[in-house]
């Protein structure tokens, strides 16, 4: 029974029937709608607790508010599958250049004024950070996956965005290797950036072959340059 009524509490979020930051009924109402009992309900609950729908408050006053998740709800899930299945970073690294060029090229064609705002907005978050090495390694790995989010197409968002994760432990151990205040480390950080501005570029003049290509030879140099800072060659390795 626990299991009917999360599936339907489910189903009303999904059809848009109930919405982030909605509060559920009181325990009452909701154990008078689907015909249960209180222990049954808050099994229920936890049910879809446990699945980042509904966030419990407990002790009065207490109740259930939708959460809506985003792609780093199961980033965790995602990341462990990857590793028990022998993932390699090279194996990682094949599927973004596969996804994000073509996604920069979408990007570039299809960006409205609106978009291109928000382009702007990611690349002066990563300007931002350049006299911080570390903070800057965090902020490109942001804008990989924002362009990836602002082509519009949902689906490949949300594997580059649980792949965020695994993107953002390998630049961390590359500087662990290298120390995050060289000379080695701010050229580094200045040619990424210089990168950035150059496909943002494109971006903006909706050059979209222009930036598929300008984003891929980023991604090629910074692969080169990754590979010769550290040599994990698992996913385990970055992960656990």
């Amino acid at each position: 029974m626990a299991d009917q009524v999360a599936a339907q509490i489910r189903r009303m979020i999904a059809h848009g029937e109930l919405v982030d930051g909605d509060w559920l009924p009181a325990e009452p109402e909701l154990m008078q709608r689907f015909g249960v009992s209180r222990p049954t309900l808050r099994e229920a609950l936890r049910l879809l607790e446990s699945e980042s729908l509904v966030t419990i408050r407990r002790g009065p006053p207490g109740g259930a508010r939708v959460t809506i998740p985003g792609p780093d709800a199961v980033a965790g899930l995602f990341g462990l599958v990857l590793t028990l299945s022998g993932t390699t970073i090279a194996d990682v690294w094949d599927a973004r250049m596969t996804i994000e060029p073509a996604a920069v090229r979408r990007l570039a064609e299809s960006a409205t004024d609106e978009v291109l705002a928000q382009v702007d907005a990611a690349l002066d978050e990563v300007r931002a950070a350049i006299d911080d090495t570390r903070e800057f390694s965090r902020a490109g790995a942001r804008l990989h996956v924002r362009l990836v989010e602002l082509s519009g197409n949902h689906t490949l968002a949300a594997v580059i965005a649980m792949l965020a994760e695994i993107i953002e432990r390998e630049l961390a151990k590359s500087l662990d290797e290298i120390g995050p205040d060289t000379d080695e480390a701010r050229r580094a950080d200045l040619r990424a950036l210089r990168s950035y501005e150059k496909t943002i570029e494109f971006i903006r003049t909706r050059d979209g072959e222009g930036a598929e290509k300008a984003w891929r030879d980023h991604m090629r140099n910074a692969r080169r340059y990754i590979a010769s800072t550290h040599k994990q060659d698992r996913v385990i390795d970055l992960l656990y």
